[in-house]
């Protein structure tokens, strides 16, 4: 293993030509300067600088030696510099999957905001309800809605979602509107990729099985069945929301709402995360807070 001590020390000084100069430029003292150079030329076997009460300069030996001190400083400077822009400027490859729904309304217009803003990096999205292995498939990071079951991943919750309970205004019209959890029972509900809807009863959360004519795993399908008057649906904000504020569709069962749910991403366990997850997770936090 190469010894550098001492190496910066003498290349300082053999570019100032001065001790005193040299220890200014490395904020350290000219008897630490002078030290380190002694030692080095011991460990040599050889001396480095002519040394006069005016001047110092490399001996014909030193001269050889700076020239390769030189470069490998240099060597070391751009690596460092090389390492600092990776940790600011993310390149390579970078792995996400998300949920089609909200993957293609929120998280694929911030891919590509961060791709537009660093354009070195190659982004692959892939967007499916299916929970996929991201150890297995190579997943550098997945998005995921609601409550999360006990993994090895890391989490991290980037903001929330709520979920409402809803129906057309001419469904309501004709079958009642619902008051408590127990009248669902009587109406046409609608079914998602669950049998039961997530409720809040005195404190506690309540799944509540329900049963209607309908089942569907799109989210935009079920929205398109509860404007048609066809049934009640539960479903997150991002959904229904502009409908409800619209008049197309009235939220219900609001005392029984359950609280927000969570909006995570999950990666890996990694001591040292990379540059590129890093800065797009600070990136997602910060847009969709």
């Amino acid at each position: 293993m190469f010894n550098w001590e001492g190496v910066c020390e003498f290349v300082a000084v053999a570019e100032a030509e001065s001790f005193t100069a040299a220890a200014k430029q490395l904020g350290i003292s000219t008897a630490q300067v002078s030290r380190q150079v002694s030692a080095l030329e011991t460990r040599l076997m050889t001396k480095l600088f002519h040394r006069t009460t005016r001047k110092v300069s490399v001996t014909e030996v030193g001269n050889t030696y700076y020239q390769q001190c030189r470069q490998l400083l240099d060597g070391l400077d751009a690596a460092e510099r090389m390492v600092t822009n990776l940790q600011s400027t993310p390149t390579g490859k970078l792995k996400i999957t998300a949920p089609v729904t909200y993957g293609e309304r929120s998280i694929a217009p911030l891919v590509n905001n961060f791709i537009a803003k660093y354009p070195d990096l190659n982004v692959q999205l892939h967007l499916t309800n299916l929970k996929v292995d991201l150890i297995d498939e190579g997943y550098d990071l997945a998005i995921r809605l609601g409550k999360l079951n006990d993994s090895t991943m890391m989490a991290k919750r980037l903001s929330s979602r709520t979920l409402y309970v809803c129906a057309s205004p001419a469904y309501l019209s004709t079958f009642g509107i619902p008051h408590s959890i127990s009248e669902l029972d009587r109406h046409n509900c609608l079914q998602g990729t669950l049998d039961y809807w997530h409720f809040q009863e005195q404190g506690k959360v309540r799944n509540v099985r329900i049963k209607g004519n309908l089942n569907c795993n799109s989210g935009r399908g079920l929205v398109d069945a509860a404007l048609k008057g066809i049934g009640i649906v539960q479903l997150p904000d991002y959904y229904v929301v502009p409908h409800i504020e619209s008049g197309e569709l009235i939220s219900l069962l609001e005392q029984n709402r359950e609280a927000d749910e969570g909006i995570w991403a999950l990666y890996p366990h990694n001591r040292h995360l990379s540059p590129k997850v890093r800065l797009f997770l600070d990136y997602l936090a910060e847009q969709l807070a």
